[in-house]
């Protein structure tokens, strides 16, 4: 059965879509970015404070799903300038440890509101 995640300590999404859908053991969190979710407004000062932002962003999603960065098993990195990997890359390490999720990362080309990463997941419920 599949469950709509909400929480208001993440961006409400701007579409049609959910913050994140738990599917039997799995939790699919949708692309979030740079976003205050208290003020609405997107915090782009550099690369490295937006993925900061988009995973303090993701965390809330998947706490809010009942796990954690801890569970999560992929994640998908969209940057809008691939010469931002290592900025990314850097603070991304400081989310995660040993044994790390599986990863893609691709320059995206144009990301909404022109911000400079986009990141989404997929987290496992903790039994």
């Amino acid at each position: 059965m599949r469950n709509a995640v909400t929480t208001d300590k993440a961006p409400k999404p701007i579409g049609p879509y959910s913050q994140a859908i738990i599917e039997g053991e799995f939790i699919f969190a949708s692309g979030q970015g740079c976003m205050n979710p208290q003020t609405g407004i997107l915090e782009t000062a550099d690369v490295r404070s937006e993925t900061r932002r988009t995973f303090e962003n993701v965390r809330a999603i998947l706490h809010a799903a009942g796990s954690s960065l801890e569970h999560v098993v992929k994640c998908n990195v969209y940057l809008r300038d691939i010469d931002d990997f290592a900025a990314m890359n850097e603070v991304y390490a400081t989310f995660f440890s040993a044994p790390y999720p599986a990863r893609t990362t691709i320059q995206a080309g144009a990301l909404p509101g022109g911000i400079a990463v986009e990141i989404e997941c997929i987290a496992r419920k903790p039994k």
